[in-house]
């Protein structure tokens, strides 16, 4: 360690070397479960991983788990505040570009709710909300609760219409 005017520097081998805490070992494992999830890491391999995360006692154990995963190694905290003033800076907040909502997505939502006071609209409303659905996903676009709302009333609407017509003809 060099000493620098009676301070300990700190470069990146005495931070490997900090204390790591509870927030730590917890962020590893979500890194771990990301890798996991994604298919990086097989089932032992996960386990033997969070084993050794609840186990670690410092940042470079922990860094060490998950040094091979896209995410990296746990962030560190500066073990120090710089010496000189850091001013603050500006926010600046940058718009989120909104996903295009599925046109089917709201077309099966205006007929499942049109299938609750007509029968018609209670058949486009199921195949819209599955067709809907499954563009949803591929396209990554919005309107995932609108088709699913949509393909729910339709269902109920095609219900309810059947149940009224099978007692309508009984009663008739």
């Amino acid at each position: 360690m060099a000493n620098n005017g009676g301070f300990p520097s700190w470069d990146s081998t005495h931070q490997s070397m900090m204390r790591a805490g509870h927030v730590d070992r917890e962020r590893t494992v979500d890194l771990l479960k990301a890798a996991f999830t994604e298919g990086r890491l097989g089932q032992d391999e996960y386990e033997q991983r969070v084993a050794a995360a609840y186990r670690a006692q410092t940042y470079g154990e922990l860094g060490a788990l998950v040094a091979d995963v896209p995410q990296g190694p746990v962030p560190m905290q500066p073990p120090m505040a710089p010496p000189y003033p850091v001013a603050p800076m500006p926010a600046t907040f940058l718009p989120v570009p909104r996903r295009p909502t599925n046109g089917l997505a709201v077309a099966s939502l205006l007929c499942g709710l049109g299938g609750l006071f007509l029968v018609v609209p209670t058949v486009p409303a199921i195949v819209l909300g599955h067709v809907a659905r499954g563009q949803v996903h591929q396209r990554k676009e919005a309107g995932e609760g609108m088709a699913t709302t949509g393909l729910v009333l339709g269902w109920l609407g095609a219900v309810f219409w059947t149940l009224v017509i099978i007692v309508s003809v009984a009663g008739g």
